[in-house]
């Protein structure tokens, strides 16, 4: 699927806020609520929008220990997924090139939670070592810019 100029507005639009009614949309990129509708449609078909959600603070539920582990390995981690997607504080779940095999995103309530987070990550098949480095502040996250 080709994106274009509306594609794009839309989008921007949906990343602000993506609640906003399709008149709202529609206004924005000059489009009737019906053909911002259709756009929004097609979008969610290409998989161009994985996804509609909200985004939470996550101090406001008590995960405020944001934490990034490295995992190396002694073997290949590609069928690792299922293993990190039963550990609840994984946030994130990334095959890297660099010092090591996986790179994971955790969150935990506190630092004795983030440790038996290590713990459950250190039995997953194939890992041998962790690297964690634990985030004091965060100055930002976004979203990736529709350009």
């Amino acid at each position: 699927m080709t994106i274009d100029d509306v594609d794009r507005k839309l989008l921007a639009a949906l990343q602000e806020d993506a609640g906003q009614s399709y008149a709202a949309l529609g206004e924005i990129a000059g489009l009737s609520a019906g053909s911002a509708h259709e756009r929004v449609r097609k979008l969610k078909a290409a998989g161009v929008i994985r996804r509609t959600t909200i985004e939470v603070d996550p101090a406001a539920l008590g995960r405020g220990v944001l934490a990034y582990v490295l995992l190396e390995a002694n073997a290949w981690m590609g069928d690792s997924r299922e293993a990190l997607l039963d550990i609840p504080a994984v946030e994130e779940a990334h095959i890297i090139a660099g010092p090591a095999s996986v790179l994971v995103k955790v969150r935990t309530t506190t630092t004795e939670d983030l440790q038996a987070t290590l713990r459950a990550l250190h039995a997953v098949d194939g890992v041998t070592s962790t690297q964690t480095v634990v985030v004091l502040e965060s100055f930002f996250e976004r979203q990736p810019a529709v350009v």
